[in-house]
């Protein structure tokens, strides 16, 4: 019995000794995610500092080479602290520039609003314009129209018309008035029946007209 227990701790001694770090397998103990993707992140590039200079494209400029960056159409010279670019005081753009251009350091101004646009329709600066009878409009150089609206007197006749392409009604048989209900030219007696004659106020237009009773007429004698 106390052979077979010695026989015993001898095999535990043993075993773990042929167990060596050459026996086991990396590829059954997967590295940690991080690990695997740390070595990808270092990549090496080249150090051009002081050297020459890089674009956003990749490009390498020598010491002293002008070049236009990526993201700029002012030129740049390529220095040992880096790109020295230019950055010029731009002259201000039109208000009423209507097209600009970026094709150098600074934007240009190539078109510059000279009319006006009013309704949907455009006209030429100084131009004269009615849009309605009503209406006469200007367009002035500030590309502003300025427009000035009719304002008619009252008509001295109860009657009015409104001629085609004019603002104002006019009066096309004069001034008169009403006298019950019929119209009765301004400026002469008018008699309206057998009994009455009727004349219009002066100026007044509007109010009916003053009549007074005469001897009637058409009476038959008996």
């Amino acid at each position: 019995m106390a052979l077979h227990i010695h026989e015993a701790w001898i095999l535990l001694f043993v075993i773990p000794a042929l167990v060596t770090p050459a026996a086991i397998n990396h590829e059954d103990y997967p590295a940690d995610e991080g690990d695997q993707t740390s070595s990808n992140d270092n990549l090496i590039f080249d150090d051009y500092r002081g050297k020459g200079c890089v674009d956003d494209s990749g490009f390498v400029y020598k010491l002293g080479e002008r070049f236009f960056p990526g993201h700029s159409n002012c030129p740049c010279v390529c220095t040992e602290d880096g790109p020295v670019c230019d950055q010029p005081e731009c002259p201000k753009i039109h208000p009423k520039c209507t097209k600009v251009e970026h094709n150098g350091c600074c934007p240009e101004c190539k078109e510059v609003k000279n009319f006006c646009e009013y309704h949907g329709k455009n006209y030429k600066i100084l131009e004269e314009f009615k849009p309605s009878p009503c209406e006469w409009c200007r367009c002035e150089p500030s590309n502003e129209v300025h427009c000035v609206v009719a304002d008619c007197a009252v008509p001295e006749c109860v009657n009015p018309v409104y001629e085609p392409e004019q603002c104002c009604p006019v009066c096309k048989n004069g001034p008169n008035c009403f006298a019950g209900t019929t119209i009765i030219p301004a400026g002469i007696e008018v008699k309206v029946d057998d009994c009455n004659i009727c004349h219009c106020h002066n100026g007044d237009w509007w109010k009916p007209a003053q009549c007074s009773k005469r001897e009637c007429q058409g009476k038959q004698a008996l």
